[in-house]
C-alpha cells in the first residue's frame, strides 16, 4: 500500500504540475509584506478548495491566515505555507515557492488521508518575515493535537536541517531637544550622537559574543537637517542566539549598550518589539532521515557542508518546533553566489530550478508524511 500511496502521491503532483508552478509564479510577481498576504493567502485558499480540503479563510485572529483539513485519521499531519515577501526585494526569500510546495504537497494527500489513517492540515501562515504569524496561531491553537509538522524552503544549497537560531526584533528610539547647530548648540540634547555611542557599544560587544550569536540593525532615523541638533533618532534591531535561554542573556547585554547611548548623551530611550521573538529550530531526527531519504530518490542532492553552513538564519517554524515534532528542510536552488534576501535571490526563485524545487519539495513532503503513516 504504501508503494502504491506514493505513486498515487507523485502522480498527483505531476498532475498538478502546470497549477502549481502558475502559484508559485503568481504569487512572486504580486508581493505582499506581512500581514499584508490578501491576494497570496486567497490563491492558496482557492487552491486548497480545488484539492478537496475544508479550508477557512480568515482565522486564529488574523485576517491572512489559512486553515485546510482533508481525512478524519488518528495520525494527525501538518504542512506549513509561507507567502509573505520582504520590503523592496520582494520574494528574495522564496516564500512563493514553499506556498506551492506546501499546496502540492496537500492535494497529493487529500484523495489518501483516510485509508492511510492520516488528517492532513494544511496551515497558510502570514507574516513570517516579522510578526511571528506562526507563533500567534501556535498560541491561539493552529497546532493542537498535531502529531507532525513539516514544510521546505528554498536556499543556496541544498540542506536537510536549516541552522535556525532563536531571534528577536525590536526598535530603539532615542529622544533629546533640538538646537540651533552653530548659534546654540550647547542647548541640544544630540539623539543621533546617541544611536552612534549605541553602535560603536555594540560593535565592540560583538568580540565577547558567542559564535552564533549574531547582531544586526539599521538606523531609520537621524534628522533632518545638518544646522538642527536631531532631536529624534530611531533604529531597528535583531538579535540571534543558539537557544531562547541565550538569546535572552544577549539581549539584556545589547539593551546595556542602548542604555549607553542615553546615559551618555542625556537623551531617553524606549525599546519597542517588532515582532514575537522566535525560538531556534529543532528538528526531529527521525523525521529528517525519512525526508531525506524520500529527497535522494527523486535527485535532490546534499552537499557535505561539514566544512560549514548559515548558521544566523531563524524561523518562526523554531517554536513550533519546541510543541509538535517539525522539520523544515531547504530545497537548493544551485544559484551561488545569489543568496537569500538578495535581488539575484528573487529572480532566482522563479527559474526552472525553482519550478523543480516546488514540484520536489511536494512530494518529498508528501512521500514524508505517509512513511509517518506506515511507520
Amino acid at each position: 500500500m504504501t508503494a502504491d500511496a506514493k505513486q498515487y502521491a507523485a502522480d498527483t503532483v505531476e498532475a498538478w504540475r502546470d497549477r502549481l508552478i502558475e502559484l508559485s509564479h503568481r504569487i512572486h510577481a504580486h508581493p505582499e509584506l506581512a500581514f499584508e498576504e490578501e491576494q497570496a493567502s486567497a490563491w492558496v485558499a482557492e487552491a486548497l478548495t480545488v484539492a478537496g480540503f475544508e479550508v477557512e479563510h480568515g482565522c486564529y485572529g488574523l485576517p491572512t491566515a489559512v486553515h485546510a483539513t482533508a481525512g478524519t485519521g488518528p495520525l494527525h499531519i501538518g504542512i506549513c505555507a509561507e507567502y509573505d515577501a520582504l520590503p523592496d526585494i520582494g520574494h528574495a526569500c522564496g516564500h512563493n515557492i514553499i506556498a506551492a510546495a506546501a499546496v502540492g504537497a496537500g492535494a497529493a494527500l487529500a484523495k489518501l488521508a483516510d485509508d492511510l489513517g492520516l488528517t492532513v492540515t494544511v496551515l497558510g501562515t502570514p507574516a513570517e518575515e516579522g510578526g511571528g504569524g506562526k507563533v500567534l496561531m501556535l498560541e491561539r491553537g493552529a497546532f493542537e493535537g498535531m502529531d507532525a509538522a513539516m514544510m521546505v524552503h528554498p536556499g543556496a544549497v541544498e540542506m536537510a536541517a536549516m541552522p535556525g537560531l532563536a531571534v528577536s526584533q525590536f526598535e530603539i528610539a532615542y529622544r533629546g531637544t533640538p538646537a540651533h547647530a552653530g548659534a546654540y548648540p550647547q542647548y541640544g540634547v544630540n539623539a543621533a550622537d546617541a544611536m552612534t555611542l549605541a553602535q560603536v557599544a555594540v560593535g565592540l560587544l560583538r568580540q565577547q559574543t558567542g559564535p552564533d550569536d549574531r547582531i544586526a540593525g539599521i538606523v531609520t532615523e537621524a534628522g533632518t537637517a545638518a544646522n538642527i541638533i536631531p532631536d529624534a533618532s530611531r533604529g531597528e534591531w535583531i538579535v540571534r542566539s543558539s537557544t531562547l535561554e541565550s538569546l535572552s542573556r544577549l539581549k539584556q547585554r545589547v539593551q546595556h549598550c542602548f542604555e549607553a547611548g542615553a546615559l551618555g548623551t542625556g537623551c531617553e530611550l524606549t525599546t519597542t518589539p517588532i515582532s514575537l521573538d522566535y525560538a531556534d529550530l529543532r528538528p526531529d531526527a527521525a523525521m529528517l532521515e525519512m525526508y531525506r531519504a524520500n529527497a535522494e530518490v527523486l535527485g535532490r542532492v546534499f552537499p557535505d557542508l561539514s566544512g560549514g553552513s548559515p548558521a544566523g538564519a531563524a524561523t518562526d517554524m523554531g517554536n513550533v518546533s519546541h510543541v509538535v515534532p517539525t522539520i523544515h528542510p531547504m530545497l537548493g536552488l544551485d544559484c551561488l553566489p545569489a543568496v537569500n534576501h538578495q535581488p539575484d535571490f528573487t529572480a532566482a526563485c522563479i527559474n526552472q530550478a525553482a519550478d523543480k524545487a516546488v514540484l520536489d519539495g511536494a512530494t518529498a513532503m508528501a512521500w514524508t508524511a505517509i512513511d509517518l503513516a506506515r511507520a
